[in-house]
């Protein structure tokens, strides 16, 4: 081997990365040898380098022809070297030789892993001896760049041929110890593993059993004696309605009252000595007895007035300015008082996710505010319909009980986790794609 291999041989092994090994390959050589263009064509990745070319534009028409040259010659030589011109090239390659390329051209193929040859061409017709140099060299060069060389994802050209060859019977071996048999055995015991069907949906720590309360009359609420998220006691008081109303209504009724009784007492002392006094004796003392009545109602109403908490518990409402002043109906919600302990989960799971569930199926809640801590739970009842949510969504609502207490207030949002039936690998991750396209083909 001359110096000049040597020191090309240098350079090879100093190179930091495959680039920089192919960019001394298609520059360098001409110190061995003369040439005026000089190419690699890699099998996998089409025109690697160019000579004179920091970068190769994969666009130009140049690269485009030089590609093709280079899938053809590959099927003609494969890892040989020899010396070609145009007449070696079909008439729709060669006829374009002259635009790009000199006379005579050399192809020195590889014969490592990586599949590919080096193209060098010059006007000169090439000599056995510098066919032999070339060749000591490129054995060398290729060796170097196998080494270094990191196949790009950009050109994916011999992928199919790759995974052929990958997957080919291997001769004297028997079936089941072929790969592809191995890869198919895996392949289906994976696909037919049983697994849990999941959903997600919105999950939220919601009162079991709250208890509602509601306005005990017609009127307007004067003031708030508790507020959002506090604990109360029972019996203590909640709000008040406005109490002048009911007052002056009970102040006008107590003097109808004395009204009715006078006019009693007088139709009494002219029932002794008139017989038409007798007769209206029973309407005044039903009025009377009406006017009683009403005091009494109001009375009543004076005392609901005050609302009290029926049990202990913590207030669940909004913000309590907001009800003050505002007049209300009977029966209508003003809060819920929801017990420490009695908290279960509440989901809402879409209708394109609803799946089959039944009582006592799992469901773990990841509260946004405490992701590291989940809340388990098991299913409670799914509502039978749908349900239209504050967004305009339909969803199906679930209620979980909590498997322990928990530390965690009622109000917390997260996502809820619902675990169904045992299903096969392959029908859990084929079900949604294989309902979306149901959607659209109807079958």
């Amino acid at each position: 081997m001359n110096k000049v291999i040597w020191d090309l041989a240098r350079k090879a092994r100093l190179a930091k990365s495959d680039r920089e090994l192919a960019f001394a390959l298609v520059n360098d050589t001409i110190v061995l040898t003369p040439y005026r263009q000089a190419a690699l064509w890699l099998k996998n990745d089409g025109v690697w380098t160019l000579s004179g070319v920091v970068q190769v534009d994969a666009n130009v028409p140049y690269t485009h022809w030089l590609d093709q040259v280079g899938v053809f010659l590959n099927a003609k030589g494969r890892q040989e070297s020899f010396a070609f011109s145009a007449v070696d090239l079909p008439p729709h390659l060669a006829v374009e030789w002259q635009s790009w390329w000199p006379e005579h051209g050399l192809w020195l193929g590889s014969s490592q892993k990586v599949k590919g040859a080096a193209v060098f061409l010059r006007e000169e017709a090439w000599q056995p001896g510098d066919i032999a140099q070339l060749n000591e060299w490129l054995e060398i060069w290729w060796h170097a760049f196998s080494g270094l060389y990191s196949e790009r994802l950009v050109k994916l050209r011999g992928l199919p041929e790759r995974i052929k060859n990958w997957l080919g019977p291997i001769e004297g071996r028997a079936w089941w110890k072929q790969k592809r048999f191995q890869i198919l055995l895996v392949t289906s015991i994976v696909l037919m593993f049983p697994v849990r069907m999941t959903v997600l949906a919105p999950g939220e720590l919601v009162p079991a059993n709250p208890v509602v309360i509601r306005a005990p009359l017609d009127g307007v609420i004067d003031v708030f004696h508790v507020q959002p998220n506090q604990q109360v006691a029972a019996d203590q008081v909640l709000f008040s309605f406005d109490e002048l109303v009911i007052q002056s209504k009970i102040k006008v009724a107590s003097q109808a009252l004395v009204t009715a009784k006078t006019d009693y007492r007088q139709t009494s002392q002219l029932a002794l000595f008139e017989n038409k006094s007798k007769t209206q004796l029973g309407l005044v003392v039903g009025k009377v007895e009406e006017r009683r009545a009403e005091i009494e109602a109001l009375q009543e109403q004076l005392s609901r007035a005050r609302v009290a908490a029926p049990k202990a518990g913590v207030i669940l409402m909004d913000d309590p300015s907001e009800w003050i002043g505002k007049p209300v109906a009977i029966g209508e919600r003003i809060l819920r008082i929801a017990s420490l302990d009695d908290v279960e989960v509440e989901a809402w799971v879409p209708l394109a996710d609803a799946i089959n569930l039944k009582p006592g199926d799992a469901v773990t809640l990841y509260l946004s505010a405490s992701p590291l801590s989940p809340v388990a739970a098991s299913v409670r009842y799914m509502s039978h319909d749908a349900v239209q949510r504050a967004d305009g969504n339909f969803a199906y609502r679930i209620r979980a009980k909590l498997e322990e207490p928990t530390k965690h207030r009622v109000g917390l949002k997260g996502t809820a986790k619902v675990h169904g039936a045992w299903v096969p690998f392959a029908f859990w991750m084929m079900r949604r794609p294989i309902a979306t396209i149901r959607a659209y083909v109807g079958w």
